[in-house]
């Protein structure tokens, strides 16, 4: 099992870094990152097999770009960018062979097409507006799609910070169709979004606001129901913040957030009527985790610190949800994006 972690190259970082995982239990490790994929600003990517695909920060231009791993190395196989700057998340549908971009400063939502070599072929793209805009500067000078992906019943969903909604579409013959759309309290920031396992709840996270919405869905009528809201970090905590990853576990029971500035994972238990209660705030041991992630067994947790360099491995205990870290210290730069792969 290795993990591979991306970022910002605004300083050291030259791309995506692979890090061998060793041991099992307390005495998992991580070992020294190396550099595997050369490429501008990955602070999302996804893999399917063989393929990367990565987020690119080509200076003027900015998109994605797909990679295909190798023994030699790794070799760009195709991209696609357009002038200005890169998306902040993509998505992706294996069986289907799709992947879904998010750019958070142009607003626009791409929907792509690929093969088994890697090529790419853009399917179509639709464009958020403004809105009502929330109230906070983040948020004043546009629309933000900060998330784009699939939902349980195969509709796809967008979320947006700068309008605080929660956008619905279906792919249609090639076209984006928008089905609904859920609003956030104004200010919210909303960022990224999971869903219950029996697909009738969500859980939306507010980077700008430091909280989590539970809300109750219909995909066949698109009824919302607001159902709860809690905070992420301490009601006493001050200084700024923004809530930034989400992730629930695959049973369904605890839901997971990184603090960007309380600079914490937030662990939640999912109540039988899917509100959240609080069972553990622990340090990411480093400052601003954007991103973290788990193995297929979910047993392991990596939290990556975007300022300082380094990440940061935990156990998981499966019937608690409680993270205990064991590995501190593990120097990787610019860190935004995690991912286990084999």
């Amino acid at each position: 099992m290795k993990v591979l972690i991306g970022g910002y190259t605004k300083k050291t970082s030259k791309g995506i870094y692979e890090l061998p995982f060793t041991g099992e239990n307390n005495d998992a490790r991580l070992s020294k990152a190396e550099n595997i994929i050369s490429v501008g600003g990955p602070t999302y990517f996804q893999k399917d097999g063989d393929l990367v695909f990565a987020i690119n920060n080509a200076g003027d231009e900015g998109g994605i770009s797909a990679f295909k791993l190798s023994t030699q190395g790794a070799s760009e196989v195709d991209h696609y960018l357009t002038p200005g700057a890169s998306p902040a998340y993509v998505g992706i549908n294996r069986e289907q062979k799709l992947l879904y971009t998010a750019n958070y400063h142009t607003a626009v939502l791409s929907v792509f097409s690929y093969n088994n070599d890697g090529k790419l072929d853009l399917i179509t793209t639709t464009t958020h507006k403004a809105e009502i805009l929330g109230p906070r500067p983040e948020q004043t000078d546009g629309p933000h799609p900060h998330f784009f992906d699939q939902t349980p019943a195969g509709n796809l969903v967008s979320c947006d910070l700068g309008n605080d909604t929660v956008d619905f579409y279906h792919l249609e013959k090639g076209k984006l169709k928008h089905l609904a759309q859920y609003k956030n309290e104004a200010g919210f920031g909303s960022r990224h979004i999971v869903f219950s396992k029996d697909g009738n709840y969500f859980y939306v996270v507010g980077e700008l606001s430091s909280k989590i919405n539970v809300v109750k869905f219909n995909e066949d009528n698109w009824n919302f129901e607001n159902i709860a809201t809690v905070k992420t970090i301490p009601e006493d905590f001050t200084a700024h913040n923004g809530a930034a990853a989400l992730y629930i576990s695959k049973d369904g029971k605890y839901v997971y957030n990184s603090n960007r500035g309380h600079n914490s994972i937030t662990v939640f238990k999912v109540n039988d009527d899917h509100t959240l209660s609080l069972v553990q705030r622990v340090s990411t041991f480093g400052d601003f985790p954007r991103d973290f992630n788990w193995d297929a067994n979910q047993k392991y947790v990596v939290a990556a610190n975007q300022n300082t360099d380094n990440a940061t491995l935990y156990l998981r205990n499966a019937g608690t949800g409680t993270l205990t870290p064991i590995q501190k210290e593990i120097a990787v730069p610019e860190g935004t994006r995690v991912l286990f792969t084999k």
